[in-house]
Parts: C-alpha cells; structure tokens; sequence
C-alpha cells in the first residue's frame, strides 16, 4: 500500500468542562499544533478563522450548546478615537513600550505574578510557575515580541526604550494581516492608568504604523463584565456563520 504523507494539520478535541464565562455551561475546544517551517503561515490562516494561539498550539471553542464566543478584530486603519481613549493615552504619555525577541525575564515573571495574584487569584494561571511562564513567552514558532513598557527616559527619543521599573508586558504574534495580542499584564496597583486599554491603543498605533489593517483581541462574550471593554475598540468586526462582519455595538454592550 502506497503512503501519502500530507502537509494538512491534525485536529483534536478537549474533553467538557466547566465554562469560565457563562455559568451552567461547559466548554470544548478544538485545537492543532504549529509548528515547523509552515506555523507562521497556518497561523495567520486559524487566527483568521476564529483560533487563538497559546504557545505552539491554536485552538478555538467547539461547545456543543453554546456559541457565546465571538472573535474579535479592530479595524486599525478605521479606528476612532474617543474623548475617554484620549484621557487614556495622556495619561500614559510618559510611557514607552519597546519590543523585544521573544525572551523571558525575571523581571517579567515577578510582574506577571504580581497581576495574577491581584487579578487572577482563582484563573486557570494562578499557579504557573515561572518555568510554565517561559514556555509561554518562549515556546512559540511564529513571529513573536514580548513588548515592555517603561517610563520614558532622556535617551528614549533616541533607543526607543523606555527605563526603570517594568510596568506593563504584551506577549504579540506578528501576522501578514495584523497584530494579535497572544496575552497582556501589568501593575495592578497602577489601576488608574487603564493600562491594559493603554496596550490595546498602542497595538493599534503599531499595526498602523506597519500598514496592517487588523488588531486581533481574541473572543468576546456578550455580557460578560470581563470582556465589555473588548468593544469600546471601534469600528471593529466580528466573526460569524458568514465570515467577519462589522460589529455595530449596542447602547448597554459597554462602549
């Protein structure tokens, strides 16, 4: 019998539990691996299709009764700012975020404890360790940054780095059609800043900046307190039974 050996992915499927977002149901998920020459490129084609990816794997929700996740991407090149987004960029003004090789830190690991135990204390992450941080960081065969955010300094106009102490981290994959936030942390005791929509404001400077139309944000879930601030982001599109289509958000969704 004649083998033919095929470059299409594998896919499996997790076993039910229970759902984080909506109470009284359980969640499955689908999931394939990337890795080899061709992640990059199966990447940008799952992300566009609904997955997300968590180190060397993608996955997507494959709920048998419910479809409450919606993936989510901003329109960067269309994207309006509003007067509550500009309070935000002003207030981080003194920040500066510079992208770096994928590499963990021990300095990044004490933050990102720091945000779990403040935020997170009974999530799925809570007991990482900080070998399961550098998997996380560094267990990737895309085009991956870990972007800090430090104060600016004198010489920030010039090395594009900020100094001081490390106050926000975003773990970003580089795709042909946009950004996609993989995962973000910071202070928590710096809540007035709105740090993790700082972040999002400034994937959205950068994907312009690079000429990429899309900010991917991963899945919203209509209701969910957790993810409101997913749709302030706008014009934004989402995905559904007939592909991404713009999302028009109502009056009590949270923008």
């Amino acid at each position: 019998m004649t083998h033919h050996p095929t470059q299409s992915p594998q896919f499996f499927l997790t076993a039910p539990s229970p759902c984080p977002y909506v109470d009284g149901q359980f969640e499955r998920k689908v999931f394939t691996h990337l890795v080899g020459d061709k992640a990059p490129q199966m990447n940008d084609l799952l992300t566009q299709g609904g997955f997300r990816r968590s180190q060397n794997i993608a996955y997507r929700p494959a709920c048998e009764t419910c479809r409450a996740c919606v993936s989510v991407r901003i329109l960067a090149g269309e994207f309006a700012m509003t007067r509550n987004l500009r309070r935000v960029v002003q207030r981080n003004a003194d920040l500066i975020g510079a992208a770096h090789d994928a590499e963990p830190s021990t300095e990044q690991y004490s933050l990102f404890r720091t945000y779990l135990d403040a935020r997170h204390r009974r999530g799925g992450m809570s007991d990482m360790t900080v070998l399961d941080y550098a998997m996380m960081v560094e267990d990737t065969h895309v085009e991956t940054k870990v972007i800090e955010y430090r104060r600016r300094g004198p010489d920030s106009f010039i090395t594009g780095r900020g100094q001081g102490e490390l106050i926000a981290v975003a773990l970003t994959d580089t795709m042909a059609d946009g950004l996609s936030m993989v995962y973000s942390y910071y202070n928590p005791e710096m809540e007035d800043r709105s740090l993790g929509t700082f972040m999002i404001l400034d994937h959205i400077a950068r994907a312009r900046a690079a000429g990429l139309p899309h900010v991917y944000l991963g899945y919203w879930v209509a209701g969910s307190r957790k993810m409101n601030y997913k749709v302030r982001f706008q014009p934004q599109e989402h995905l559904g039974p007939r592909g991404w289509e713009r999302f028009i958000p109502r009056a009590d969704s949270g923008s």
